[in-house]
Parts: structure tokens; C-alpha cells; sequence
């Protein structure tokens, strides 16, 4: 740092610039003011506040010092997009995205609402009456802030997508976060298409905004252009939609915001975020110049952002807004039982795994879950090898059907399918239908039980199960638990979840003014470099 050569201007300034590496962070981390890096005796200093001037200016008799490099003020909204939070009506380009079964909860929604930052309630696998319940808590504790629900496809139980849509528009919901989708629906565009009128000026107004998390860009691409004409035709013929707004589909994307999921947990194709987002951002470019829509379409980044690292590099490769997941699950507010976060806390980098998902067993799609302190992943992957070795339960060898239900199910399989028989005759009858006289579909259904059982058990904490626990999880949750381990965040009763968007947002202008200062031949102390979280 000795050797950097100065600019032609010199700092002028009331206070004298810190040299030691604790008062160097303390500069930087003034993220509402400028910082200047300046050669004094001692050697480089930093300082946030005075101005720079050309050399041989004097101010009341000061001769001030060399000026190095200097970064502006960089406060955490000016990351990222501010079309994201002009939408959204919130103040930080920041979402935190939704982790099924509640584990995203109501109490986690409103936490980050009342603190600037969009939420997604995790909707997928509840029960109506419960997501209804959740819809009443924001129309009564956060009227008028904003906040996403999460519509999740389910090819294999399309009625429940229906229904959500149908409890959407009921409640009049204005943002949906849609996950994985690897078409476009007929209930997915029929919410899109609720919500577009023309304004006084003429221009098309879309008040259902949608935000789709992708991995591959051929969805991506679906969800970046207009509702397929077919499919808006078959809304208006059954009256789901109105003439005005099967004509102003043609001028509007199906989504807002494109969220490119990388390595992320539970559903994911656990692709590099660097090679992902640039190809996303490109397409998006493609699909914005042919069509020329008014407002451009975000391009977000989603999966293993769990520090201020990730965070900042996320936004340098050019995202509009970013999501994290795994690491709000072991905030106090998320829906996941004690003993569920005390697991996520101990996770490591490494702790993942794939493993078959219950909504699309029979399709082989997995999702990531976490791996350490639970038998899950190797129990539900055997599960998904006997359904393709076998044509049905009755085909099992009886040393696979003993140790079945002596191990995994720990009840006779005869009485977990009646179990099904209860659940799917309230919840969705078809399934039943389809399984009649099909000993394969009647073994899927059997063996679903235990992976959507799984994450029950898990997230009520049942203290009998605790080696069944499927906790969805990516590796951003190790990352995170190494940045905080010397931290008060180490602790999961001290995770707060507003309090690590907070950190994780600040960090990130943080680094991002660091990088700054080396791209200037700066090279800050490594002990002065690095954010660190305190209490807010």
C-alpha cells in the first residue's frame, strides 16, 4: 500500500484519519457517507468526512493530505434495482423467498414488511384454510405493506394450484412468487391476466405482479414473453378472464421479475450462479427487444447467498434484487421447529444432499435437503429405487417390505395406505381414482406418505423422529454459519430475521466498497476488510 501512487488532489478535513485496521472498518462501514483513503506519516489512513481538492489548495491554512482513492456514500437501497422497489413498495432490493410448508411464515412475512423488505409466505403443502388464515393476519397486521405469496406447480395435483389461485384472487393478493414451474399453466396466466386494465393514459397496467424463480432458461424464456395466445383464448371461453384482458395480454410479459435460481434448497438444478445469471440477463436483453415493453423485466439472483460476499457479488454480476432462502429458515420467525433450527445452525458447507421430492416422486425430480443429523436423504432415495425395481407393494421381497416397516414407516404399509385413503379422499379424490386398480400408482402414493410425513415431523420437531427430518437446505446456510461463528447471530435465538437481511444488505455495500477501493490499487488490511455483524 506504501508504494501506491496518490492523485493530483489532497483530503481536507476536521477529524484525523484512522490508520489503525479497527478505525479503518469503522470508515467503511459509514455507508451514508464517503470514504477517503489518504497517505499520512503513519502510513494509509481512512477517514468519512471533509472533501477532496485540487493539490495546492488550502483551506484555513491546512495543507491537507495525499488523496489516494475515495467510494461515495453507498447505503444498502442503491444496490440492486430501483424499479424493484419502486413495484414492490419496499425500500431494499431484497426478497426473501418462500420455504414450503410455512417454514416461510406469516410471523417471518410481517417481521420483514414492517422493515422495508418484500417476503414470500411459504403456501406450498398447507391446507386452505391455513394459507386463508395467514391472508387475514396480513390484511389486519401489515395493511397496506407489501408482501408475495408462493404458488408452487403441482403436476401431479393439479386441483391444489387451482384452488390457490382461486384463494388468491378471493383475497385479492397482488404478488405472487411462482416456483417450480417448468410450463406455463392454465392457473398460473389466469392470475396474470385478473389483474390487467388500461389506465387513463392508455398505457396497460398489470396489478398482479409475478415473480417466477427459474433454473433453466427455456422457463425462463416462457415467463418473458406474453401468455400463450391458446391458452388466454381457453381463460376467455371458460369466463375466467374478460375480452379487455385477453387483449392486453399481448403487451405484457407473464412475469415482472425473473428470479434465476442457482444452488439453492429444495427444488433446484444446483447451477453456478456465475454461468446462470449473465445467460439469463442476455435472454432477457433478446426478449426486450423484440417485444418492447414499457417496463423492463428484473432479473434477480436466488441460491447460496449466505453472506455479505455472495450478496455483493450477486449484484455485480448485474441482478436486479436478491432472495435468500435457507438461511432465514433458522431465524427465529420461520416456521421450522427448535430442534429443526438447531441442525440448520451446526450445518456446514458440505451438508447437503439431493433426494426424491414427494410432489414429483414418480417424475424423479429431487430437491436439496439437509443431510447432516437425519437418515432422510438415504431412506427416500431407497424409496425411489424400489418404486422403479418393483410394479407394486405386493411385488416387494418380504425382506424389503420387513425392513420397510420395521425402519422407515415403522407401521405395516396396509395401514399407511389407509392413512392415504383419509387424506387424499378430503384433500384430493382423483389421486384415489387414478391408483384403482394400479398397484404402481397405489405404491407412489404409499411411499409420498413418508416423504410428506418427513417434513411434518420436522417441522413440529417430533423428538421420535428426528433421523426423518426433511429440512430443505442449501449450502448458503453453511457459508452463513461460518461468517457468523464468532458473531451474536451464532446463536439461533439471536437470529432475527429482519436483523440478517439487515446485515446481510450492509455487508454487502461493505464489500462492494472495498472492491471498489482495490480496483483503485487500494488494498485495505485484511482484519479491516471483512463486515462483521453486530447487534442493530
Amino acid at each position: 500500500m506504501d508504494t501506491l501512487e496518490s492523485t493530483p488532489l489532497r483530503w481536507y478535513g476536521e477529524s484525523y484519519p484512522a490508520t489503525d485496521a479497527a478505525g479503518i472498518y469503522q470508515a467503511l462501514a459509514e455507508l451514508d457517507r464517503p470514504c477517503f483513503i489518504v497517505r499520512t506519516p503513519e502510513g494509509i489512513g481512512a477517514v468519512a468526512e471533509g472533501r477532496a481538492a485540487a493539490s495546492g489548495t488550502r483551506r484555513g491554512g491546512a495543507a491537507g493530505l495525499p488523496l489516494l482513492a475515495a467510494v461515495a456514500a453507498l447505503p444498502t437501497h442503491r444496490l440492486g434495482s430501483p424499479e424493484f422497489r419502486a413495484a414492490h413498495g419496499v425500500r431494499h432490493p431484497y426478497l426473501a423467498g418462500a420455504m414450503a410448508g410455512g417454514i416461510a411464515s406469516a410471523d417471518l412475512v410481517i417481521a420483514l414488511a414492517r422493515e422495508g423488505f418484500l417476503a414470500s409466505f411459504g403456501a406450498a403443502g398447507l391446507l386452505p384454510e391455513t394459507i386463508e388464515a395467514a391472508l387475514t393476519r396480513f390484511a389486519e397486521e401489515i395493511p397496506g405493506l407489501p408482501y408475495a405469496v408462493n404458488l408452487i406447480h403441482s403436476p401431479s395435483e393439479e386441483r391444489l394450484e387451482r384452488e390457490a389461485v382461486e384463494l388468491f384472487l378471493r383475497h385479492g393478493v397482488r404478488c405472487v412468487e411462482a416456483s417450480a414451474f417448468m410450463a406455463l399453466t392454465p392457473h398460473v396466466v389466469r392470475w396474470r391476466l385478473a389483474g390487467l386494465r388500461q389506465g387513463p393514459d392508455g398505457r396497460v397496467l398489470a396489478e398482479h405482479r409475478l415473480i417466477a424463480k427459474i433454473s433453466r432458461t427455456e422457463t425462463a424464456e416462457r415467463f418473458m414473453r406474453p401468455a400463450p395466445a391458446a391458452m388466454v383464448s381457453a381463460l376467455l371461453t371458460q369466463g375466467l378472464v374478460t375480452h379487455e384482458q385477453a387483449e392486453l395480454a399481448k403487451y405484457v410479459p407473464m412475469a415482472d421479475d425473473i428470479t434465476v435460481e442457482a444452488d439453492s434448497g429444495g427444488h433446484t438444478d444446483r447451477r453456478p450462479l456465475p454461468a446462470l445469471l449473465p445467460s439469463i440477463l442476455r435472454l432477457r436483453d433478446t426478449v426486450q427487444r423484440e417485444h418492447r415493453y414499457p417496463a423492463q423485466i428484473r432479473v434477480g439472483a436466488a441460491g447460496g447467498l449466505g453472506t455479505p460476499v455472495a450478496v455483493a457479488a450477486a449484484f455485480a454480476m448485474g441482478a436486479a434484487y436478491v432472495v435468500t432462502g435457507s438461511v432465514n429458515q433458522s431465524c427465529v420467525e420461520s416456521g421450522a421447529s427448535k430442534a429443526a433450527k438447531t441442525l440448520l445452525a451446526e450445518a456446514g458447507i458440505a451438508d447437503c444432499e439431493m433426494a426424491p421430492a414427494a410432489d414429483m416422486f414418480e417424475m424423479g425430480v429431487e430437491l436439496q435437503v439437509l443431510k447432516k443429523g437425519t437418515l432422510f436423504p438415504m431412506r427416500a432415495k431407497r424409496l425411489y429405487e424400489l418404486y422403479q425395481a418393483y410394479d407394486g407393494l405386493e411385488a416387494l421381497p418380504t425382506e424389503e417390505r420387513v425392513r420397510l416397516e420395521t425402519q422407515i414407516f415403522r407401521r405395516p404399509l396396509d395401514e399407511v395406505w389407509q392413512d392415504c385413503v383419509g387424506y387424499f379422499s378430503r384433500r384430493d379424490p382423483g389421486q384415489l381414482a387414478r391408483a384403482e386398480g394400479n398397484p404402481k400408482r397405489r405404491m407412489a402414493l404409499v411411499f409420498r406418505w413418508y416423504l410428506g410425513m418427513s417434513s411434518r415431523w420436522s417441522t413440529v420437531g417430533d423428538p421420535d423422529r428426528t433421523l426423518d427430518y426433511q429440512i430443505w437446505c442449501g449450502p448458503a446456510m453453511g457459508s452463513f454459519n461460518d461468517w457468523v461463528t464468532a458473531s451474536y447471530l451464532k446463536t439461533p435465538g439471536n437470529r432475527r430475521v429482519a436483523d440478517v437481511a439487515q446485515h446481510l444488505m450492509r455487508g454487502a455495500a461493505f464489500h462492494t466498497r472495498v472492491a471498489q477501493l482495490r480496483t483503485s490499487g487500494v488494498r485495505i488490511p485484511a482484519s479491516a476488510a471483512d463486515y462483521r455483524p453486530v447487534p442493530l
